[in-house]
């Protein structure tokens, strides 16, 4: 006789509320970007709530990693469907995303209005706090992703290569994140990689649903930029670009910024000192990355949206990740265990790098350094950052407010 499929228990309803508050803490306390959101994560859900072992968290920080998406978040949420089944991952997003995301829409409106009151300068000095996070990030991606000749040979290329297809739009990123796929099967699939312990209790959600998910994921994938095409519609052009780059973002949340830049600003939606002032603006607050997407949303010119455009990229970018750790979680112990997928993975990996090194030169630096004494500006950003060990929030906030007055000052 066939075993029963697992069923999500409907008691853990009750948790919903308490989940949506836990995170929602955290969406206004978690400063400092993803890696510091999962020790925030463990110190709240592992030592001082309880609501999971030590085993049950390192197992879905391995799933949280191994998808495409925003690691932080995507563990966020499968602790919420742990916690309070499908209503408690939402909670969990919502709670955690909301303050941020308000935040970065509000700031779509206020920051023109900013600029004609202190000028450019404010923008420049962002450009530089961004440039400076960027490299943080690039450097501390190359030391875990990018280890060894082959990596590191796959980051260097696809850095290349990437700049040299600057302009061509996405296809060539995701062309890159395919070939590095389809590297690491072949030469890095017997990479060591530390096992994490199974936890039977995290992997509850029925086969049906996790395979409906997957199913829907794929579709959306697949037949948005086509109905938004057939359609001529510019809300379905919009949502169509924030998904695609939540189903592509492998490697943490800077990456959005590479992927995002080639829809947005190459297909001339949002100029790319708006763009990049945002993504300054972001690393001053708690909270996820991805909320970048409501301040590019609210801003950007092709759908005219406002808020609305705003509301619509935050559920766009995150909506892959609450399909994927729905859809894979059931499969997971299994996957986990392939040495194939974990090949193929750290060959996308060090892909990523090389998309990042990309970005960083280009649009970031190429736009952000105008003269000799910004390459000084960046520098002091990034030692602020690196050596100083001063949090992002104030580096970004610093150097805004002390370009601007020295902007204002010179004129």
């Amino acid at each position: 006789m066939a075993a029963a499929e697992p069923t999500l228990d409907p008691a853990p309803a009750r948790h919903v509320g308490e989940v949506f508050l836990a995170f929602l803490k955290q969406g206004l306390t978690a400063f400092g970007g993803p890696v510091a959101h999962l020790g925030y994560f463990r110190r709240e859900f592992v030592e001082r709530r309880g609501w999971l072992t030590e085993a049950a968290f390192a197992d879905l920080l391995a799933l949280a990693q191994f998808l495409p998406g925003p690691a932080s978040s995507q563990l966020g949420m499968a602790i919420g469907l742990r916690r309070a089944g499908c209503a408690g991952m939402l909670a969990a997003w919502i709670g955690f995303t909301l303050p941020a995301a308000l935040a970065m829409i509000a700031l779509a409106y206020l920051a023109p209005a900013v600029s004609q009151t202190w000028g450019e300068g404010w923008l420049h000095g962002l450009k530089i706090a961004a440039a400076a996070v960027v490299i943080q990030a690039l450097i501390a991606m190359a030391r875990t992703l990018a280890v060894g000749p082959i990596r590191a040979g796959m980051a260097i290329g696809a850095g290349v290569g990437l700049l040299i297809a600057h302009g061509t739009g996405s296809i060539a990123q995701i062309f890159a994140l395919v070939a590095g796929g389809l590297f690491g099967l072949v030469w890095l699939k017997q990479d060591p990689t530390p096992q994490t312990p199974d936890d039977p209790a995290t992997h509850f959600v029925p086969r049906s649903v996790s395979i409906g998910a997957l199913v829907v994921f794929g579709l959306l994938l697949a037949v948005l930029p086509f109905a938004a095409a057939w359609l001529s519609s510019p809300t379905l052009g919009l949502a169509s670009v924030f998904y695609r780059t939540g189903s592509l973002v492998f490697g943490g949340g800077h990456v959005v910024l590479p992927l995002l830049e080639r829809d947005i600003v190459g297909r001339g939606w949002l100029d790319q000192d708006t763009f990049l002032s945002g993504y300054g603006m972001v690393q001053a607050l708690p909270g996820p990355l991805f909320a970048f997407a409501g301040f590019v949303g609210a801003s950007q010119d092709y759908a005219r949206a406002g808020w609305s455009g705003g509301l619509l990229a935050l559920v766009a970018i995150f909506l892959p990740s609450l399909l994927l750790v729905l859809g894979v979680l059931p499969f997971w112990d299994r996957l986990k265990a392939y040495p194939a997928a974990r090949g193929a993975m750290a060959g996308v990996n060090a892909v990523v790098v090389g998309l990042l090194g990309a970005a960083l030169w280009q649009p970031v630096l190429t736009s952000t350094v105008v003269r000799l004494s910004d390459w000084a500006l960046v520098a002091a950003a990034w030692l602020f950052l690196s050596v100083a060990k001063l949090p992002p929030w104030l580096v970004v906030i610093g150097f805004a407010v002390a370009t601007g007055v020295m902007t204002k000052v010179a004129i």
